[in-house]
């Protein structure tokens, strides 16, 4: 069975196609922010990704009519327990107009996908959106009654990378602790205790480190002086698409930032390094999350590519725990492997109920 695989990012689109558990092909297509820009809301992208399915479907000669089943990276809706989820309408809808309140690309492998099935009359699913909320009690208060934190974060790649790592130990990702960091054109860092990510940083609203488009955390009343001069549309867009790399370097590619590194540019390398020391802090606020019981630190996502990311890592958090690699990410396989079985019957996929994991501190007047 033909299954093909949607997911969208910050600065990418990746999309596979799978024939059973092989791997027919795979493809990553850069986008840079300027072209992402010219989108004014995440939702107007979604006639040039699904092009960019369509060419990568033409380029390889696979009819669409010949897919059996479409699985889209998802988020945005209501939160969500972890597993496979059935796309429906109701799903899609909630999508579409972000009732989860994140607006991050994700959102387009839902929509996407939906489309594709509807189109092929095929199952669409979803795995592990970026609004999967497993966080624990401790993790959502803040100090601004009614405003929660909740789960937004690339939990995909973050408990794929984590279920491989502990089959390599030879135990299982319920026995473990551990902190993931996936760095790339988003960064989160999350902490996994025990087969649940019950912390980590917002990073699609912008918490955690500035990332090649987002700003990350900023100090609350210099950000309200920025406000003041500025739109708050502006600032949303700067949060999410124009922060970070493109606000400081004028770019998105982290490959041309990284080459004025490599040359010794002054500027870059401050935000490369600031970027690199950043992170390192969200490790080490996860290690507290776990009370220092940290079975290893994995480092994922596109970033691992560039030595210095991990080298920046292992000098400053080397002493919570074993580092282990895994770069790129293992998302598409994620995401295929588990709709598979359920085309086989091996599994029963999650229905969307349309409310949200978690509801808030109303019993206690929060």
């Amino acid at each position: 069975m033909k299954i093909l695989v949607i997911n969208p990012g910050s600065t990418s689109t990746k999309v596979s196609l799978f024939d059973d558990e092989k791997v027919v092909f795979k493809k990553n297509l850069f986008h840079e922010a300027a072209v992402l820009l010219a989108f004014a809301h995440v939702n107007d992208q979604l006639p040039f990704r699904e092009e960019v399915i369509r060419t990568a479907l033409k380029d390889e000669g696979v009819e669409l009519a010949s897919v059996d089943a479409f699985v889209g990276r998802g988020g945005s809706a209501c939160t969500q327990p972890g597993g496979l989820t059935v796309i429906d309408r109701k799903l899609y809808d909630d999508t579409v107009v972000g009732v989860g309140g994140s607006e991050h690309p994700s959102k387009l492998g839902v929509m996407l996908a939906w489309k594709l099935s509807e189109e092929g009359k095929k199952p669409a699913f979803t795995l592990n959106p970026t609004n999967v909320d497993e966080y624990c009690e401790l993790a959502r208060l803040t100090g601004i009654k009614g405003v929660y934190r909740t789960g937004h974060s690339h939990v995909l790649n973050q408990k794929a990378v984590a279920e491989f790592h502990a089959t390599k130990l030879g135990r299982r990702y319920e026995d473990c602790n551990f902190i993931v960091a996936h760095v790339d054109g988003g960064i989160t860092v999350g902490a996994h205790d025990h087969g649940r990510m019950v912390d980590g940083n917002m990073g699609a609203d912008g918490e955690g480190a500035f990332t090649p488009t987002r700003i990350g955390s900023v100090p609350v009343l210099q950000l309200l002086d920025y406000i003041e001069r500025h739109s708050v549309g502006e600032v949303r867009l700067k949060c999410s698409r124009a922060g970070g790399f493109v606000d400081l370097m004028g770019t998105s590619n982290a490959d041309t930032v990284h080459a004025l590194v490599d040359a010794g540019d002054r500027r870059a390398t401050l935000v490369w390094q600031t970027m690199i020391y950043q992170v390192c802090k969200m490790v080490g606020e996860m290690s507290a999350v776990l009370c220092g019981k940290v079975d290893a630190i994995l480092l994922t996502g596109g970033f691992m590519r560039f030595a210095d990311v991990i080298d920046g890592v292992r000098m400053r958090c080397g002493f919570i725990a074993p580092i282990a690699v895994y770069p790129g990410e293992m998302e598409q396989e994620a995401m295929a492997l588990p709709a598979l079985k359920a085309l086989r019957g091996e599994i029963v996929p999650r229905r969307y109920t349309g409310k949200n994991v978690w509801n808030g501190f109303q019993e206690v007047g929060l």
